[in-house]
């Protein structure tokens, strides 16, 4: 089968698939080139809510193909950068799925997205050592956020893959799962996502991942769309919400 990111959209939930089974979902030059302007277009979709990541089969990505990195190393690492920079901008909550290896360019776009919810089988390493490269300062800063410096270092460093169960205790990611009920358990949050504010995520999206300077915008943007009132009536009512506040489809 080509080498191709798939995707489709289902209640608000856009689910792009990685797909290379011979090289174990690795990422193809044209993958890393297709996946900004994917992100671009269900951004730009008012369906899309929720964003996920996974890998076809029984394994997330491992990493970049590295028949490409023979190729042209560095061309390869600027579309890697690029299209990790894409989803870390995605403008609505986003999660990676992740089953069996998250190695390399892997873990980096697993880092980019907000959440990682992981099957237990799942294996995680940053394997930059193993090749000579130097890992993208964005990606290092980005992993250093998440695990902290120590871990970072010790993935960087050494190379060495740790399992899902280490990856929850050092803040890799999220929640662990058994296998046969990790997509249950996506399918379930994705909806509590979907039901919940998007004015809430995005500006929390924003401040979390360090901008601070637009408190004034988005208190603007609230009284705007009512839907503060909304929720403190749905409340004491004890009803659903009904927010009406919806990410701008461009810019």
């Amino acid at each position: 089968m080509e080498p191709r990111l798939l995707h489709s959209v289902t209640d608000s939930v856009a689910t792009v698939v990685i797909r290379h089974p011979a090289k174990r979902n690795a990422m193809t030059a044209a993958m890393w080139r297709a996946l900004p302007p994917l992100l671009d277009a269900l951004a730009a979709d008012p369906a899309v809510r929720v964003l996920v990541l996974t890998g076809e089969g029984g394994t997330f990505c491992a990493g970049a193909d590295i028949a490409a990195l023979q190729d042209g190393a560095e061309e390869t690492q600027g579309l890697a950068v690029a299209a990790e920079e894409a989803l870390a901008a995605f403008p609505k909550p986003t999660l990676a799925v992740v089953r069996g290896h998250c190695v390399g360019g892997g873990t980096q776009l697993a880092a980019a997205c907000d959440l990682r919810f992981a099957q237990e089988d799942a294996l995680f390493g940053v394997t930059p050592a193993r090749l000579g490269v130097v890992y993208p300062a964005s990606a290092t800063r980005r992993l250093v956020a998440l695990v902290g410096p120590a871990t970072a270092k010790y993935l960087l460093f050494s190379g060495e893959s740790i399992d899902a169960r280490r990856a929850l205790r050092t803040g890799l990611v999220d929640e662990v799962l058994p296998e046969g009920e990790l997509d249950g358990r996506v399918a379930e949050f994705t909806r509590v996502l979907v039901s919940r504010s998007q004015l809430t995520q995005a500006a929390a999206k924003e401040f979390a991942d360090g901008r601070t300077d637009r408190d004034a915008y988005w208190a603007a943007q609230a009284r705007a769309s009512g839907d503060t009132a909304e929720g403190a009536a749905a409340f004491l009512q004890r009803r659903r919400p009904r927010f009406t506040w919806s990410a701008p489809t461009s810019g």
